[in-house]
C-alpha cells in the first residue's frame, strides 16, 4: 500500500475492528488485538516498500495488543520494529522491560512475545520494519534496547524521526527506485541512532562494521546500476577504501563485486524485457538503462547467462500470457531459460 487505507472507506462500522485485526495480522505479524471501542472504531494504515526496509504508519482507536509465543510460531517476519509514537501514548513490554512512550521511539522484536496498550485516546505511530540481518549491530547489544523509550527530540533520534515523517508524507508520490534509495538512507539513520543509544559507535566489533560496510556497498550498487561507469575502483573510492580492501570484503561472498554488478544488471534487463508496457522500447535502450553501453556485449552476456538472446526472451515472455492455456509445453521447451543467470564467483563471468 502506497496510500493510506482507512477503515471508514472499506468496511461497515460494525466490521471496522475486524478489518483492522486482519490487516495487522496479515500485513505485519500475527497478534491478538482487543478494544472497548468496537462500535465506533477508527483506523488507517499506510505501507511503503522501501526495498531493504518497510515503513508503516498506523492510526487507531485505543487497543490492547498481545503477541504470544504461539503467534511467533504462527508467523514471524524476523524484523526489528522501530516505532515513532507521533500522537498519544503507548505502553509496551518485552523481554522483561516495560516503558510508556509518548513522542519518542521504541524498539521491539517480532521474534519475541510482547504486550502493548494505548494509555489514552487515539494513537498514531510510524514504524520502520528492519530485517534483523540488515542491521549491522550485534544482536545481543540491540536486545538491550528492546521496549526502552528512546528520545526522538534530540540528536540522531530527532534526525531519524523527522526523516521518517517526511518520508511518510512524500513517499507515496515517489518512484520505486527513489523509495529504494530512501530505504537505504532510513536504514543508515536507524543504525546510527541505535548505535548512539548503545554508546560510542566506534565500539562496534570489527565484524559488525565490516557487515555494515558490505551492506552499504550493496545498496550503493543497487542505486547506481544504470551508470555504465560503475566499477570496483569507483566503488572503492566512494567508500574510502583500497581496491584490495574491497576485494577482501567480498572474499567470502558468493560473487565477486564485478560479478555481482553484472548479474544485477542482467536481472534488471531480463525483467524489463518481459514487461508488456516496455515492449515498444528497443532492446538496446533497456540494456543502456541498466549500464550496458555495448549492444554486442549485452547480447553475448545475456545469452551466456540465460541460454537465449534478449530478443527471443522478450518475444517468448510477451506471447506466453496470451497463449498459456493453449501452449504445448514440449513445443516451446527449447525456448525456456534458467531461472536466473549463472556466474563464477571469482571471475565474474557467466557460465553456460
Amino acid at each position: 500500500m502506497g496510500l493510506p487505507v482507512a477503515s471508514d472507506a472499506v468496511v461497515a462500522c460494525e466490521d471496522r475492528f475486524d478489518w483492522f485485526c486482519e490487516t495487522v495480522s496479515s500485513e505485519v505479524m500475527p497478534v491478538m488485538l482487543s478494544t472497548r471501542h468496537t462500535a465506533d472504531f477508527r483506523a488507517s494504515v499506510t505501507d511503503l516498500d522501501l526495498g531493504v526496509v518497510r515503513l508503516s504508519a498506523m492510526a487507531c482507536s485505543p487497543v490492547l495488543s498481545r503477541r504470544t509465543s504461539a503467534h511467533v510460531r504462527r508467523g514471524d517476519p524476523e524484523h526489528l520494529q522501530l516505532a515513532l509514537i507521533t500522537q498519544g501514548a503507548f505502553r509496551i513490554s518485552q523481554r522483561g522491560s516495560e516503558s510508556v512512550v509518548a513522542g519518542g521511539l521504541v524498539l521491539t522484536d517480532t521474534s519475541r512475545p510482547s504486550e502493548g496498550a494505548c494509555t489514552g485516546g487515539q494513537v498514531e505511530t510510524v514504524v520502520l520494519q528492519i530485517p534483523r540481518p540488515a542491521l549491522a549491530l550485534r544482536p545481543d547489544r540491540v536486545d538491550r534496547l528492546l521496549a526502552q523509550s528512546l528520545a526522538a527530540d534530540v540528536g540522531s533520534g530527532a534526525i531519524l524521526a523527522d526523516f521518517l515523517k517526511t518520508l511518510l508524507a512524500h513517499g507515496p508520490r515517489c518512484r520505486p527506485q527513489e523509495l529504494r534509495g530512501m530505504g537505504s538512507v532510513a536504514l543508515e539513520l536507524a543504525t546510527a541512532c541505535l548505535a548512539q543509544q548503545l554508546g560510542d559507535p566506534g565500539e562496534a566489533p570489527a565484524e559488525a562494521r565490516a557487515q555494515e560496510t558490505l551492506q552499504r556497498i550493496y545498496r550503493f550498487i543497487e542505486n547506481n546500476l544504470g551508470d555504465p561507469g560503475l566499477t570496483p575502483q569507483v566503488i572503492a573510492d566512494r567508500h574510502n577504501m583500497s581496491l584490495r580492501g574491497l576485494y577482501a570484503l567480498f572474499g567470502d561472498q558468493q560473487l565477486s563485486v564485478a560479478a555481482h554488478i553484472r548479474q544485477s544488471r542482467l536481472e534488471r534487463a531480463h525483467a524489463d524485457l518481459a514487461r508488456g508496457e516496455l515492449s515498444g522500447q528497443p532492446v538496446q535502450a533497456i540494456a543502456a538503462r541498466w549500464g550496458f553501453s555495448s549492444a554486442t556485449a549485452f547480447s553475448r552476456a545475456f545469452r551466456e547467462a540465460y541460454g537465449i538472446t534478449p530478443t527471443e526472451h522478450r518475444a517468448f515472455s510477451l506471447v506466453t500470457p496470451r497463449h498459456a492455456e493453449h501452449r504445448n509445453p514440449a513445443r516451446h521447451a527449447h525456448h525456456r531459460a534458467p531461472l536466473g543467470p549463472r556466474f563464477t564467483a571469482a571471475e565474474g563471468t557467466a557460465s553456460t
